[in-house]
């Protein structure tokens, strides 16, 4: 049998901005928001199409990219069930600048635009939350810009799998994440082959332990400083 499902209302209460909110407007953005599914390899938005919606993960693993003119690909991240993503879209009247693909079969919380506006025009302590949200992204890029320039194959891993553990970004995650080698590859950029090696090194280092189908991290801290 399947781990079972995670219902939206648990998502959405469950979610760190919604503590935030009295308990009429939670309810009331409990009734605006809606779930998709979308099979693994499928659009969750399309980069160049109208930003609808602020988007959470529920079930599965996002991979947020982008393609240049010239044909080549870029990962910039990935999103893993608890996360939101999309913030700084919403926030814009462009459209989307990036694909976000489903690596896995997926299931996703949308929040309409208007409710994610009225909630910032209404609510202290969601605008809190956007701060901290898009302060922590931030981050998350600086140390991405360093690790695709700077750092070995095993350092780029390390970093990759510990911004998937930020408890800002992904609350009540756990220390265990099932995601296989092939997708560690396509969001850090290192060939599955690399990967492999690249977790043996952390296991023997004591950072996280490798199973079939996932690791358990062991040293977040020791995981993100990874590297020189």
């Amino acid at each position: 049998m399947g781990a079972p499902q995670t219902s939206l209302t648990a998502f959405v209460r469950n979610s760190i901005w919604a503590a935030k909110l009295d308990a009429c407007e939670l309810a009331r953005v409990e009734s605006e928001v809606f779930d998709r599914a979308v099979p693994a390899g499928g659009m969750v938005c399309r980069k160049g199409t109208p930003v609808e919606y602020w988007v959470g993960v529920v079930e599965g693993l996002v991979k947020i990219s982008s393609v240049s003119a010239e044909g080549k690909p870029v990962t910039f991240t990935g999103v893993r069930a608890g996360g939101w993503f999309g913030e700084g879209s919403v926030l814009r009247s462009l459209p989307w600048g990036y694909d976000a693909v489903a690596l896995r079969d997926c299931r996703v919380a949308l929040m309409p635009r208007a409710t994610f506006h009225r909630l910032l025009e209404t609510s202290i302590g969601f605008n809190r939350f956007q701060l901290e949200q898009l302060n922590e992204r931030l981050s998350l890029f600086i140390g991405m810009l360093e690790s695709d320039r700077l750092l070995e194959p095993e350092a780029r891993v390390a970093r990759c799998l510990a911004s998937l553990f930020n408890p800002h970004l992904y609350p009540g995650g756990g220390r265990e994440l099932q995601i296989s080698q092939e997708e560690i590859g396509f969001l850090s950029g290192v060939s599955r082959q690399r990967v492999n090696l690249a977790l043996h090194v952390l296991d023997r280092a004591g950072l996280l332990r490798v199973a079939y189908g996932g690791v358990t991290v062991v040293d977040l801290q020791g995981l993100a400083r990874y590297g020189p």
